[in-house]
């Protein structure tokens, strides 16, 4: 069985490409190697629609950490990078989302894996489509290219080209 622990960076503010390579650079320091990782996605802004377009990115994550040493590190590394919670669903510099955690199925006060929403969003789903399409997802029990396939999202996600 394949296993991974699927983070989602996704950024609207500032230069969104810098972003996510210091997202990544910083996980990589701080919280384990990243084996992989998808394309950059361009994707409407879900919830609050009235701001920019996102940068998504899937990246596959070896850690030793527990699932809430990961998170501790991804909010540090969130604020490091300029991350306020000012509004639900809001424009942000960097947004780190743990999706999955192996199988693990976790319901903390402060942490619930699966990420309880990434079945409904075509901007999670298409990124982690690309880089574990055959991974299964532990409370749905379909593997991630099944439940992009059925994703009822309607919101546009379109690859952004490797110049940009």
């Amino acid at each position: 069985m394949e296993n991974g622990i699927f983070l989602l960076l996704g950024t609207n503010q500032g230069d969104r490409s810098r972003n996510l390579t210091a997202a990544k650079q910083l996980i990589e320091a701080r919280a384990g190697k990243i084996v992989r990782f998808s394309s950059v996605y361009r994707t409407a802004a879900w919830g609050n629609r009235d701001q920019p377009e996102f940068y998504n990115q899937a990246i596959d994550v070896s850690t030793r950490l527990s699932p809430q040493q990961l998170l501790t590190h991804i909010l540090e590394i969130e604020l490091e990078l300029g991350r306020r919670r000012l509004e639900k669903w809001g424009p942000r510099i960097i947004d780190i989302d743990i999706l999955l955690f192996d199988q693990l199925v976790i319901n903390d006060s402060n942490l619930t894996v699966p990420h309880p929403r990434m079945a409904e969003r075509r901007f999670a789903l298409a990124p982690l489509a690309e880089i574990a399409p055959k991974f299964h997802h532990p409370v749905l029990h379909k593997d991630i290219a099944t439940l992009l396939h059925e994703c009822e999202d309607p919101l546009p996600v379109a690859q952004v080209p490797k110049s940009s």
